[in-house]
């Protein structure tokens, strides 16, 4: 049973030093409830499956992945 806690302890730390980082950024958490049902899945599945067939597909992906990089490059 150690590794458990100390494996637990672990994640704890690391999720505070990353929490600490996130708000030297100045950045805050936000926590969001969403819709837990087999509608939203269906939906939000149609919905990523019609950006990955857009023919703007890489240009979306490339545009949203330079504005999160940032809060990455630290890690």
């Amino acid at each position: 049973m150690p590794s458990f806690t100390k494996r637990k302890k672990a994640t704890r730390v690391k999720v505070s030093a990353h929490r600490a980082r996130m708000r030297a950024q100045g950045m805050r958490l936000l926590q969001i409830w969403v819709p837990d049902s087999p509608g939203f899945a269906k939906e939000a599945r149609r919905q990523a499956r019609a950006i990955t067939r857009s023919p703007q597909e890489k240009d979306d992906q490339a545009f949203v992945d330079s504005l999160s990089s940032w809060i990455w490059e630290d890690e």
